[in-house]
């Protein structure tokens, strides 16, 4: 007999869903009535004035209202601590996920402890953004040291105990599914991926063309966050090289060592051993918080 999730909260972050919130509450309650354990549904209204937490709040389903908007993450963090139930759902509002595939995801959660949909390439993307996700992921899969199929699809099912620990990690806006899938991998946790249908969203997206610089901010976060050292190596090789060069050529000229040169290789010297440091600290508050 196949082991079935014991109990399932599915968190939907909306702002300025008005047009989609109702469609996808109704499919996703229809999809929840099939999974045969209790479940709650629960809305996040992250400050929206376009009435959308009204029409959720019309359907019956439990509704949490951000004061103002507060950003993708905020909403799923609240949502998280709200949950009351063993498996998290998240499912974005504005269309693109099919909640008819929820029960597939939560049917492998027992398994694993986060199962996240895999979306075809870079599906429900506009062509502009396709090469920033493609160089996210590129980057991505070198701070994992394996391919992630997909990084930031927000179609996933977790283990809320692992979603807990990992909060206190997690950042208020867009990047949230890309640090929780960085994080799992990190902390040593199982995930599987499951492939799943998207469309395109309906009404405007949120995403600006702005948020190219928060991606580079992105990136630099993750390498502090996971792999310290991948920035201070580099700095301190190509500081030593620079210093050897300045010493060498002293040698050569004056017959003795070269002032800039050996500033350098003492500067040097302290980036490599402030990168270790850094790396120990990483380690430590990030194992706090993602270990088992």
């Amino acid at each position: 007999m196949k082991k079935t999730v014991e109990s399932v909260s599915i968190i939907i972050p909306a702002f300025q869903e008005c047009a989609t919130i109702e469609t996808t509450v109704q499919k996703v309650l229809q999809a929840a009535a099939t999974l045969g354990c209790p479940y709650e549904v629960i809305v996040v209204d992250d400050g929206s004035t376009d009435g959308t937490g009204e029409i959720a709040q019309s359907l019956g389903v439990q509704v949490l209202t951000n004061p103002c908007n507060l950003g993708y993450g905020a909403s799923l963090k609240a949502g998280i601590r709200t949950a009351g139930y063993r498996t998290i759902v998240t499912i974005d509002a504005d269309g693109q996920h099919n909640p008819e595939e929820i029960p597939r995801l939560v049917e492998e959660r027992h398994r694993f402890d986060m199962v996240v949909g895999r979306r075809k390439g870079t599906a429900g993307s506009h062509l502009w953004r396709k090469p920033g996700k493609l160089f996210l992921r590129w980057f991505a899969n070198s701070l994992a040291g394996r391919t992630i199929p997909d990084l930031n699809c927000g179609f996933r099912a977790i283990d809320r105990e692992m979603a807990l620990r990992m909060l206190p990690i997690m950042p208020q806006g867009f990047s949230f599914s890309t640090t929780i899938t960085l994080a799992a991998f990190k902390g040593g946790y199982s995930v599987l991926y499951v492939p799943i249908s998207v469309s395109h969203r309906a009404g405007a997206s949120t995403v600006r063309v702005s948020d190219g610089f928060r991606t580079i901010m992105l990136i630099i976060r993750l390498v502090t966050l996971f792999a310290p050292l991948r920035v201070f190596l580099p700095v301190s090789a190509v500081t030593f090289l620079v210093g050897l060069y300045y010493t060498i050529q002293g040698y050569f000229i004056a017959g003795v060592a070269s002032v800039k040169g050996m500033i350098a290789l003492l500067t040097a010297v302290q980036f490599f051993l402030f990168g270790i440091m850094v790396d120990q600290i990483v380690a430590l508050r990030r194992g706090e918080h993602i270990s088992r």
